[in-house]
């Protein structure tokens, strides 16, 4: 018998893995459930309309199980309720994948509301998304997958906002990385550079992005759903702290 000792690492299956995801009924969330839904695990999702929820839990049953809610993560405790609720319905937690974000324009395009709400979903939803999921992990261990951005380092006069929030999720992933790992949960953080979504509306529309795919100068989000799939499949030992995708042409 072939002896593949050196060849190989031992790798983590995902079946049963009880996982959620913030912002799973769109985009990069939606295509990261699926993924990980297809590979055995039971996911749960959350967005903001009741017709891309409909559209994801749906699609989630067809290649594994799912089930969802619609949520306001922006809201005051609608983190915390939200990470309760998943995880009741999943009978426990391993995995948190925390996604959901809105665009945000430059500071000085912004009004006092738009702000306030863009730093709601985007930062504080996360943190407190991460401190729930913790807490629904427990002493058995798991992981947190923190979705950030390279616009965290590619800086530009209409980027202020989400660039500085997502500066932030990473200086935040990276110390939360080292707080965790001795209670044996690991914390990866994935950084998508341009990737199909309707956050690009109306500057790209969904013509302008499909064309930008086919030449390589843009990223599906099932691109990003492998990042993730690799990270959580390595072994316990191990702990993939940061992953940057681009495209293989990138105009930034």
């Amino acid at each position: 018998m072939l002896d593949l000792a050196d060849a190989h690492t031992a790798v983590s299956n995902l079946s049963g893995k009880r996982i959620l995801v913030t912002g799973g009924t769109t985009g990069i969330g939606r295509a990261i459930a699926v993924l990980l839904a297809s590979e055995g695990a039971r996911l749960h999702v959350c967005g903001r309309t009741p017709e891309h929820l409909a559209d994801a839990v749906g699609r989630l049953n067809e290649v594994g199980a799912g089930a969802g809610t619609t949520v306001d993560l922006a809201e005051q405790g609608a983190p915390e309720r939200y990470v309760k609720a998943a995880t009741e319905w999943l009978g426990g937690l391993d995995v948190a994948v925390i996604n959901a974000a809105i665009p945000a324009e430059g500071l000085s395009d912004m009004s006092d509301s738009d702000l306030r709400y863009a730093i709601a979903t985007n930062f504080t939803a996360y943190l407190t998304s991460a401190h729930a999921a913790v807490e629904a992990i427990g002493e058995a261990g798991g992981d947190i997958v923190l979705i950030g951005s390279v616009s965290s380092h590619i800086l530009g006069p209409g980027s202020t906002v989400y660039a500085g929030i997502k500066a932030g999720i990473a200086g935040f992933a990276e110390a939360l990385r080292r707080e965790l790992g001795p209670k044996n949960i690991r914390v990866t953080l994935v950084e998508p550079a341009l990737t199909q979504s309707d956050m690009h509306y109306p500057d790209k529309d969904a013509d302008a992005q499909k064309e930008m795919v086919r030449n390589d100068k843009m990223l599906r989000s099932e691109d990003i759903a492998v990042a993730v799939y690799y990270a959580l499949t390595q072994p316990r030992r191990a702990v993939v702290q940061t992953v940057v995708v681009a495209p293989r042409i990138s105009e930034e």
